[in-house]
Formats: structure tokens, sequence, C-alpha cells
């Protein structure tokens, strides 16, 4: 665990420049908007160890998919967000030296993100090699009022020298992947030109053979420069090179005297835009950001950043560890996924490196939807269940390849299309529970905000395909004489091809229970929809209901009549049973200590099981259910996915196990800042951040949905004096602070409200 980051409430500050985690620092410093993403990379370059990372929204390439042994139903080729365009680009020579921080002596350096406001600055004085003195400082952001662009003013003051100063802005189109096969390149070039102060490149993914489309993006540029903060006249010798063009400006530099380059780009994709344009919008988007202005921009993005505070910001007191970990997860959710394109989705690193491919997981469905019910408009969720909805004719494709029929989907695992693009067969082919949290996810959306159209116009048809497959998927056990669920993956991904794992088959059941639920309730509300409906599914009502209540009245859910627990799967207790505290430590991370064989022999768990599950259907259990589940299962658990901390925080909130509420909260708000599990480099952990605010909301606050209304049953850890965070419900956003004393509610949007606190209705006057 890394602890080297400054503890501040609004930023994330490196003092002092650490090489060696130069990598992380990126990662957490990353910038966003939404449409357009930036590691936080030097814009000057940097010869030491560095990962570079531009990405633009759903813009990807089908990298194939190498395996040692192929097998059939396996996805072709893996999806993977690719680097775009390093358009951040300044390089800097000091008389006829390269400015390069891993060749300099640094005398001072800090490194700010600033949450609060949305934007990165970087302050250095550093030593060159010939023994000159210089200052830089730069500043930048992607700006969230102009989504397609970002700025950056980036200045160097020589401090004991005059000498000349060249200024090299450019756009390098020869970027690449670093988990690219064989060092392939995904560019090609289709366009490029300079002129005076800008500059602009158009770049296409090559050709693949897999019938993804080839995107086509133009990055452009254009600057202005500074002395001492006027603006001068300026000579610009343009460059410009296979993927890459820029302008270089020389410009004498006096001792003291402060030169500034003001650089506005953006990334235009033909995703929002015609091909044939792309050049000359792109070269419009920057000269329309120059007229506005650097500062005038910068003011759009700070108040940008004040409306999004001011509906979803937590405040923890007594605390700054907690309140830094909390905003920063906040800050880098919002800024990956802004909910005005129902065509994308959430990476689960985001803007922020290649791992994962940039691509859609369950993670979405079960963690971040939450997060933006209750604290963004309703059409922002709605757009992540629409996105599903939409790729449906691919789910049904992908499990007619598996050999289900009659309109059974199967979701995939990780997509960027609705093809599922996973490599590796065992989440691919086993990991099925995915179907049930996109299930789930419709019942939350609709439970959450009273939306029931959603039920008629989308939800039904994904909920009818999910169940077909659960019902195809579930096979008889002569010898049991009960259905089962052979040859699966639950979310503890430390078992492969596993028989009856509690969690999957439990959530199966729900999805058919709420399936035929949701069938009733179409009939009684609309059944001239639910006949259409009925028809164009071509559903065999009779007999697929039937089979649907059969197999909820006859599934084997394994249990432990001995030790009064669920079993997460069969022959869990023929394991070892060692709890993590008699692990050394030399032996964490499992999955980088410990041989693939050895994990899957022990009886250790990589994220919430069958806890996942008593976490979402908790009021179809009792507490003392959940309390030995918890108890039975927590002590094995490593927590080496993101995604675990955060359920168990919840569940042990609700148990009273205020301490290990505590942890587990820490634990998962600052698992990048202080680099947990040894893999920030690799990008920020962006869907569990959603589970850090269901942490501090659904955890330490108690908030629940029971008929159609608002509880909450707030505690507050001994470690924090006091805790406020807000929530939208319906028409209504609600501020909540919470301190050991009592609970204040106030409204500040909407009509009379009542919520229910620790039990008791409470009625809210109107706003």
């Amino acid at each position: 665990m890394k602890n080297y980051l400054i503890h501040e409430n609004w930023t994330i500050k490196e003092e002092g420049f650490h090489p060696e985690w130069n990598e992380i620092t990126e990662s957490i410093m990353s910038l966003g908007n939404g449409r357009m993403g930036q590691r936080g990379n030097f814009e000057e370059g940097y010869s030491g160890k560095t990962l570079p990372g531009n990405y633009v929204a759903g813009v990807y390439f089908p990298d194939k998919t190498r395996v040692g042994w192929w097998k059939n139903g396996y996805p072709n080729y893996f999806a993977k967000v690719i680097n775009a365009a390093n358009w951040i680009g300044i390089g800097i020579t000091v008389g006829d030296e390269v400015l390069d921080l891993a060749g300099c002596q640094i005398l001072a350096f800090e490194r700010t993100l600033n949450m609060k406001e949305g934007w990165l600055s970087r302050s250095c004085e550093a030593i060159l090699p010939s023994g000159r003195r210089i200052h830089i400082h730069s500043q930048r952001f992607c700006s969230l009022t102009h989504d397609e662009g970002g700025a950056i003013r980036f200045s160097v003051t020589p401090l004991d020298f005059s000498d000349k100063i060249t200024f090299f802005p450019y756009i390098d189109g020869t970027i690449s992947n670093r988990d690219a096969n064989y060092d392939q390149k995904f560019w090609e070039e289709t366009d490029r030109e300079t002129s005076f102060a800008e500059g602009c490149l158009q770049l296409r993914t090559i050709p693949n053979p897999y019938g993804v489309p080839q995107f086509e993006v133009a990055t452009a540029q254009h600057f202005e420069l500074l002395r001492d903060g006027k603006s001068i006249e300026f000579q610009a010798l343009p460059v410009k090179q296979e993927k890459f063009v820029g302008s270089k400006i020389v410009l004498e530099a006096t001792e003291g005297t402060e030169l500034t380059l003001i650089k506005y780009a953006c990334n235009l994709s033909d995703l929002n835009h015609p091909k044939e344009e792309l050049s000359d919008r792109a070269k419009a988007y920057v000269r329309q950001l120059a007229a506005i202005g650097y500062d005038d921009l910068l003011d759009g993005q700070i108040a940008a950043w004040e409306a999004k505070w001011a509906q979803m910001d937590i405040a923890i007191e007594g605390d700054i560890a907690a309140q830094q970990g909390i905003r920063f997860n906040l800050f880098q959710l919002s800024q990956t996924y802004t909910g005005e394109d129902d065509r994308l989705n959430i990476g689960p690193k985001g803007f922020t490196g290649e791992k994962y491919g940039g691509v859609t997981y369950w993670d979405t469905e079960a963690y971040c939807i939450p997060f933006y019910l209750s604290t963004a408009d309703r059409h922002v969720a709605r757009n992540l269940l629409v996105y599903r909805w939409k790729q449906l004719g691919k789910a049904i494709e992908n499990a007619g390849k598996l050999g289900f029929t009659g309109g059974a989907a199967l979701y995939p695992m990780v997509t960027m299309n609705g093809e599922e693009c996973h490599n590796e067969w065992e989440i691919t082919f086993e990991e099925i529970h995915r179907n049930g949290a996109i299930a789930y996810a419709i019942y939350d959306y609709v439970r959450y905000t009273g939306d029931t159209s959603y039920l008629g116009e989308h939800g039904f048809e994904v909920l009818l395909a999910i169940s077909r497959f659960w019902s195809q998927r579930i096979t008889w056990s002569g010898e049991r004489k009960k259905y089962v669920m052979l040859g699966v993956t639950g979310p503890n991904e430390y078992e492969n091809n596993v028989n009856n794992n509690w969690y999957t088959s439990y959530i199966a059941c729900w999805c058919l229970r709420y399936t035929l639920e949701v069938a009733e309730y179409l009939k009684s509300v609309e059944p001239g929809r639910y006949d259409s409906l009925r028809e164009q599914l071509l559903l065999a009502e009779d007999a697929e209901f039937a089979r649907f209540k059969d197999i909820l009245d006859n599934m084997f859910l394994p249990y432990s009549e001995e030790l009064g627990v669920i079993l997460q799967q069969d022959g869990y207790l023929d394991k070892e049973q060692i709890l993590v505290q008699e692990l050394p430590a030399v032996d964490r991370p499992l999955n980088q200590k410990w041989s693939w064989d050895r994990i899957l022999r022990s009886c250790f768990i990589k994220q919430a099981d069958v806890l996942q599950g008593l976490y979402f259907f908790e009021d179809e259990f009792d507490e003392e259910t959940i309390r030995k589940n918890f108890e039975f299962y927590e002590p094995r658990t490593v927590h080496e996915s993101s995604l675990s901390p955060c359920v168990h925080a919840i569940l042990a909130s609700r148990l009273g196990l205020h301490e290990k509420a505590y942890e587990m909260y820490l634990r998962t708000s600052r698992l990048d800042l202080d680099d947990y599990n040894n893999d920030t480099e690799d990008g920020l952990h962006i869907t569990s951040m959603a589970g850090t605010w269901m942490s501090v909301v659904k955890g330490f606050g108690g908030l629940r949905v029971k008929n159609h209304q608002l509880h909450l049953s707030p505690t507050c850890p001994v470690q924090w004096s006091a805790y406020s965070f807000n929530v939208r419900f319906r028409e209504n956003l609600l501020k909540v602070r919470v301190t050991a004393e009592g609970t204040v509610v106030d409204n500040h949007q909407g009509p009379e409200f009542t919520v229910w606190v620790d039990g008791q209705p409470r009625l809210i006057p109107a706003a």
C-alpha cells in the first residue's frame, strides 16, 4: 500500500516527484468529460516510467483473440479501447537541450488534481543537464461544456539564464497500445494539414476481418503565445510527418520572463460527425474554443463541476482520508460517464488505462446504476438500460452460438457493440450470472424511479429473453430429483467450472420469478401492449411459464445444515478451510504470488459471492441468516477484486459491525489512491467507485426503497463527527446529514415528501 499523496479535502496532490510511481500518479491524475479522456502524462513528454493514454469514447479495435486451443462459440476478437492521437503534446527545447524531467535534477515539484473545479496542474523547478535552472507550470482540463475538447496553459520561465526557447505543440498519431499483440499499430492516416497556429490530423482504425466498422477521429489543435501574460506575435514553422503534425515556434527568453503557450484541442469522431466533414469541423471546433478563450472556458468548467457537486457530493467531517477518498471516486465516475449518449457505457478503467479493454461488464448494472439513479437525472440510468435493450439481438446471437434457441439471450461478459469479446474461456462460457445483474438493474430502476412504462417499452423483452436462457441452461438431475446448474463460474473468480454456484442459481430463479410478475403486471395494466409483445416474441405462454414455475418449485440450492450457512457451490467444504488472517503477508495478493492451480484448490474467495446475493436480495432473508453467512465467508475473502469491499461494507453496516464496515469503506474509497492491490498503474477501478458511493449511502446511510418509499437507517462511524449526502428520489432532491446525535433531512427540490428514518415516517416540507 502506497501513501505518498497529500490528504486534502478537494485535491489530490503529489509534492515532490516520485518517478518510481509515476504510472500510478498518471492513472490517478486522469481527466475526462464523457467523450474523451487523458491520463496524467506530462505535456512535454517523459523518457522515464510512463504509460501514455488518450482515449475517445466509443472508439475501439477488434483485436484478434489469441488462444492455444480454440473452442466452438469462442469470440473471434477481444475489443479494446485504443490509444488515440496524443493531443496534449508540447515539446520544449531550451537552446539545444530538450526538456525531459527524466534527465533533470528536480528541485521542487507539485502535481495537483483539483476535483472541485475539474483541472490538473503541475509546477516544477528543475536544473537542466547544462546546469541552467528552469521553472515550468501547466494547467489543463477536458471541458464539460464543450465535451469534445480540452485546453492547456503551459508556461516556461528561465530562472538564471537567457536563451532561445522553442515551443513545439503537436498532435502525435504514431502512438500504440502497451497491450497490443506484437506491438501492432491500430491507426492509419487519412488526412493531415497545418496552417498558422493550428493543425489537424485525421486517423482511421486499420481494417479488420470481423465486420466491425473502421472508426475515424480528427484531432485538431489551435494555439497562442504570451509573454508575462500578454499576447505576442510569433512565427510558426509547420511540421508534417506520417501520422504527425506540429508547429515549431522559437522565442527569445530572458531571465525571469514567463513564456506561455495556450493550446486548444479536440477529438471529433465519426460516431458524431460525417467522416467527410471531420477535419473541417475539428478545425472549426478549436477556433471556437480559442474565440471563447482559456479563462472563460475554465470558468465554464468550474461552474459545470459546481452543478455536479451540488447533486452528488458527500461531505465527511473529521476524517480527511475518508473525505478525499469518496470525492476522488465521485469525481472519476462523473467525468467518465455523463449519460447523454445511450451508445456509450462505463468501462472498468474508464479513460484511465488500457486494461480490460474499456468494454462494458456487469459492473454497470450491479454497481453503477444505483449511483446514477440517486445522483443524476432519471434519463442517465435509463440510457444505461436502453444500451442493453439495443443489444438484445446480439445477446440472442451470442446464446445461439452456444446452442441456445427460441429467443434465449446471453448477454456478453464484456462488449462494445453487444458481441461477446472476452478472451478467457471460463469467463466467456461460464460466468453467466451477468444475465441476472442486467435483469436486476431493470427491477432496481423501476423500483427506484417508479417508471413502470419502461417494462412495456423495453424491459419485458429483455427479461423474457434472459429467462428463456435460464430455462434452457438449468437441467434436471435424476439423481437429486431437482433442477441443477452445472459448469459455471460465480462472482468468485477464484473458482472455475463449479456446479450449483448458489448465487448464479438463486439469481436465475429470481429472474424467472420477476419475469412472471412483470408479465402479470402488463396483462393487468397494459393488456394491449402485452398481447402485442406476446405475439412479437413468439411467447408460448402456457408451456414456457409452466417450465419457469416448475424450476422455481424444484431448484436445488446448496446449503450446509451442519454449519447453518448457504454453500457457495457443491464441494466448497471439501476444501481446506483456512482463514485469510492465517495467510503470511508475503503471500498477498494471491493473484500475484500463487499459481492459478493453487488458488483454485484453496477456499479463498476473490469477492462477494454468496454475500453478493444476500446484498441484492436481503429482504428475502432474515438478519440471522445474513449474519451467519457474513461471519463465515468474509474471513475467507481476500478482497482482490475492486468490487468486493463495498458489498461487505454495506452488509457489515446492516449487521452493526461498525469497525468492519469502516475498514471495508476505507479500502474501497482509497483502493486506487493508496494502490491497495498493486495495480493502479494499469488504470483506475472506475466501476467499483460506484460501490464506494454505495458504501456510504446504502451502508452507513442505510438507504433502501420499500413499498415505493425511501427508507434510511443511518449510523455514523466513530471516526467521523458527521457526514452528509445528497440523494435524488422521484421528484425530490434531498440532503441527509448524519451525526451520532441524529439525522436531519432537508428537501432541496420537489414537493412535500415522506421519508422513513429508523422505521419512523418523517414529513419533509416542500422545497
